[in-house]
């Protein structure tokens, strides 16, 4: 009997010894910054849905902060520099994750095809593919800039970094139709791309480029889309879709300095008052009920776990660790400006949530898993030698 419990008293025993070890190595102070906002985002919305009737988007949400803190755990202990060389592979499946779409998606409150629903299977919930594909872009993108770092400024390097980036943001596009995610991927490219060392004369140029795309093809997207630019600078063009930026500025200029108090904003508590208020525009019902004070709060916690993946960064002894941190860091830092600029009525309100506060179960596992990859690449500094042949 002792010999056949033998195996199962030392996996017990190594427990302690294992935990201890994950607390001295792994960035935990960023994931109890991460954990922080969670948990306040959680408390949001909560009060958000409550004029819905149902505790589901509090238990779901809950849920996904308990997989993305395990998700965190597992992620930290994955070695990335062992799955670099299947960038290509990844790639590969990135897309194919996004095709999926064209079978399976339906629309989410946005209107966006972006969603695979399993409500068939008696699951009330849904996953995002681009969300997923975030992360899996960043790693592939990295890894390419790596293999390429020997002759980064080389013309045909840098078109072929851009054709990875057009191929998977058209993708996006084509199956989703949704332009803000498409927004997020080509600023990660851009940010990477820089973060690369790649000359300034490119960077101008990619700047110059892209300028001019965008000026070709304004008028051959969709009046929805360019309405919702537009309205930012002219509301009276639209009274439709000038009407969730409206309500959010209201909402925050409500509240002003200490907000009228948690399950007491009126906008947020009606049926029927601030738009999206659980998801897009949770910043919005943060400025109704907490105020400026909240509002800052908020900003000041976002942007130490940004500061802090940047911070990361600096520490890493490898291009390829320190571009992985980057556009983690990168890709939150623009949803975070983005969003809260969609609420203060200063950019186009365009279907992104606020990490770690909106609702969303898929952005917010994978969002924490992602922390639990710039904590990996803390734990595992390589020395040269090794580093060499990965």
């Amino acid at each position: 009997m002792q010999r056949i419990l033998q195996p199962f008293q030392s996996f017990f025993h190594s427990i302690p010894r294992a935990c201890k070890n994950f607390l001295r190595t792994a960035d935990i102070l960023l994931l109890l910054l991460a954990a922080a906002a969670s948990c306040c985002g959680l408390v949001l919305i909560y009060s958000a849905t409550r004029s819905f009737g149902t505790n589901r988007y509090v238990l779901i949400q809950a849920a996904s902060i308990a997989l993305g803190v395990l998700g965190f755990i597992i992620a930290s202990h994955i070695d990335l520099d062992r799955i670099g060389p299947l960038w290509r592979v990844v790639f590969v499946l990135n897309i194919g994750l996004q095709c999926l779409l064209f079978k399976f998606g339906v629309e989410g409150d946005t209107g966006n095809r972006s969603w695979i629903r399993f409500d068939d299977w008696g699951l009330p919930i849904g996953i995002q593919p681009a969300e997923l594909g975030k992360i899996l872009f960043i790693l592939t993108f990295s890894r390419h800039i790596y293999e390429l770092r020997d002759r980064l400024n080389a013309p045909l390097t840098v078109l072929r970094l851009l054709a990875h980036a057009g191929i998977t943001a058209g993708v996006v596009y084509v199956t989703s139709k949704d332009f803000g995610m498409v927004i997020v991927y080509l600023l990660i490219f851009y940010i990477l791309f820089f973060a690369s060392g790649i000359s300034l004369a490119w960077i101008g140029a990619l700047t110059a480029t892209g300028g001019a795309g965008l000026a070709i093809l304004w008028p051959y997207l969709p009046d929805y889309q360019r309405l919702r630019i537009l309205v930012v600078f002219e509301p009276e063009l639209s009274e439709r879709y000038a009407y969730q930026g409206k309500q959010g500025m209201m909402a925050i200029g409500s509240g002003q300095l200490t907000g009228e108090g948690f399950l007491s904003g009126r906008m947020t508590q009606a049926a029927s008052g601030l738009p999206a208020k659980h998801t897009d525009f949770i910043f919005a019902t943060a400025g109704e009920e907490w105020g400026f004070v909240g509002c800052v709060l908020i900003i000041v916690l976002l942007s130490a776990i940004v500061f802090r993946i940047f911070y990361d960064s600096t520490q890493t002894n490898d291009l390829f660790s320190r571009l992985m941190c980057i556009g983690i860091g990168g890709m939150l830092m623009v949803q975070i400006l983005i969003n809260i600029g969609m609420c203060a009525g200063i950019m186009p309100v365009i279907g992104l949530t606020l990490p770690f506060f909106s609702y969303g179960g898929t952005s917010c596992a994978v969002t924490l898993t992602c922390l639990g990859l710039v904590s990996g690449f803390i734990m595992r500094q390589k020395p040269r030698w090794l580093r060499d042949r990965l």
